[in-house]
C-alpha cells in the first residue's frame, strides 16, 4: 500500500473486525500508548465497532498533556522576562499553568512566538543576538532528536543566546510504571511507531517478560491501529507475550541509529516528572554535562519552582486509564478548550479534546460521526 486512503479502505477494516471478532472468547483490555492512535480511534469510531470484551484504554501517550505543571510555570517564568524570546509550538500556548498560560503572558507583552520547528527558534537567536532566545523543548522520543540536533548547532556555530528548556519523556519507563500500578488492568499495549521508528524496539521484550503483556507496535491509520487489536487479541488468546512489530514499513529494529547517536551525544537520561502522574525513574532526558551551558533552567534559575495540580482536574486519571474522559463531572462543562482545566482537553492529542471534538459527550455505544467544534 503506497497511499494514506488505503489505509482507510471500509472493507479492509471490515475484514479485521470479523477476524477480532471470530478470534475473542473473553474481555481483554488494551492500552494505546499515542494520543495520535486515541484521536484516530475516537474520530473513526474504531472502539465502538470492537466486539464487547476488548476494551481500549487511553494511555499517557500525549507529550503536551504530561508535561508537568512546574515546568510550564517555568515557562511562564522564563517568557514574563524581559529580554526574553520565548518560542513554542502552537499547542503549548493555552495549557494552563498554576494562574495562567503562554496566550496571557503574551498578552501581557510578553514576546511569545509560535515556530514550526526548533531550527526556527535558532535562526530567531542569530537574527536576535542582544535577545535571550528560548525553545520550550517537550515531547517523547520523536521530538528529541531535533531539538537535540538544534542544541548542537548552536554550540557549533557559537550562538549563545540560544537555551532550551526541555520536557522530554521516554515510553518504556511509563509502560512499566503503568504495569506495576495496583489499579493497572491493562493486559496488551499497542505501542507508538514513531517513537519506534526512532529508538528501536530494544526496550520493549524485557517488558513483555517481565508483565507477561504483548506489545504490538503499529500507525496511526485506521487500518493500522486495527491490525495492531487483532495481532495483540492472538497473543493474548494465545496466551502469548511478545513484540510483535505490525508498522514494518517505518520501524526497524534497531531504530534510527543518527538519531539515536545524537540523542546519546546531547542529551543524559533522568528521573522525570509527568502531569498528573507523578516522578517516573529514568523516565526522561536533560540536556548532558556537555551542553549544560544551553539549559534554560539554570540559565534563568527557575530550578525551584514547585506546584500543586488542581483538584478539580482529574486528567491525572485519563492519562492513566483509570478514567475515560467523558466520565469525568467537568468535561464538557467547566473544561472545554476554550476553558481547560487540563492539558488533555488543549492538546491536540489530548484525550479529553479528542472525546470533545468529535462529540464523544455520553456514554452511547454507536458510531458516531466526526464533526467539529463549532
Amino acid at each position: 500500500m503506497k497511499y494514506i486512503e488505503e489505509f482507510q479502505d471500509p472493507e479492509l477494516a471490515q475484514r479485521l473486525l470479523d477476524d477480532i471478532h471470530a478470534t475473542v472468547t473473553r474481555p481483554w483490555a488494551l492500552m494505546e500508548v499515542c494520543g495520535g492512535q486515541t484521536h484516530s480511534i475516537i474520530r473513526h469510531g474504531i472502539d465502538q465497532l470492537l466486539p464487547d470484551q476488548v476494551e481500549l484504554i487511553h494511555g499517557p501517550g500525549c507529550p503536551v498533556c504530561v508535561t508537568p505543571l512546574e515546568v510550564i510555570d517555568k515557562a511562564l517564568e522564563i517568557a514574563s522576562r524581559p529580554g526574553v524570546i520565548f518560542c513554542s509550538f502552537g499547542d503549548m500556548l493555552r495549557v494552563p499553568g498554576s494562574n495562567r498560560d503562554l496566550f496571557q503572558v503574551r498578552s501581557e507583552g510578553g514576546d511569545v512566538r509560535v515556530v514550526y520547528s526548533p531550527l526556527d527558534a535558532l535562526r530567531i537567536a542569530q537574527e536576535n543576538p542582544d535577545r535571550e532566545v528560548v525553545f520550550f523543548g517537550i515531547g517523547f522520543e520523536t521530538t528529541a532528536p531535533p531539538n537535540a540536533m538544534t542544541v548542537y548547532q548552536a554550540r557549533k556555530l557559537g550562538i549563545r543566546n540560544f537555551s532550551l528548556l526541555v520536557s522530554h519523556v521516554r515510553v518504556p519507563p511509563a509502560i512499566e510504571a503503568i504495569m506495576q500500578s495496583p489499579d493497572c488492568r491493562v493486559q496488551g499495549f499497542l505501542a507508538a511507531g514513531h517513537v519506534c521508528s526512532v529508538m528501536g524496539i530494544d526496550e520493549y521484550p524485557d517488558l513483555t517478560e517481565r508483565f507477561q503483556v504483548p506489545v504490538v507496535v503499529t500507525g496511526f491509520e485506521p487500518l493500522d491501529i486495527l491490525e495492531g487489536i487483532r495481532r495483540a487479541v492472538r497473543q493474548l488468546e494465545r496466551g502469548e507475550h511478545t513484540v510483535d512489530n505490525a508498522y514494518a514499513r517505518v520501524v526497524r529494529p534497531e531504530g534510527n541509529p543518527a538519531a539515536k547517536t545524537m540523542l546519546a551525544d546531547v542529551f543524559e537520561v533522568t528521573d522525570r516528572s509527568w502531569r498528573g502522574i507523578g516522578t517516573i525513574p529514568a523516565s526522561g532526558w536533560r540536556l548532558s554535562e556537555r551542553y549544560r551551558e544551553f539549559d534554560a533552567e539554570h540559565r534563568f534559575s527557575v530550578t525551584g519552582i514547585a506546584t500543586e495540580e488542581p483538584d478539580e482536574c482529574r486528567s491525572g486519571e485519563v492519562l492513566q486509564g483509570l478514567l475515560k474522559p467523558n466520565e469525568c463531572a467537568a468535561f464538557g462543562t467547566t473544561c472545554t478548550p476554550r476553558t481547560p482545566l487540563g492539558a488533555t482537553m488543549v492538546s491536540s492529542e489530548g484525550a479529553c479534546a479528542a472525546y470533545y471534538l468529535y462529540r464523544r459527550l455520553g456514554g452511547t455505544t454507536a458510531p458516531l460521526e466526526a464533526s467539529p467544534v463549532g
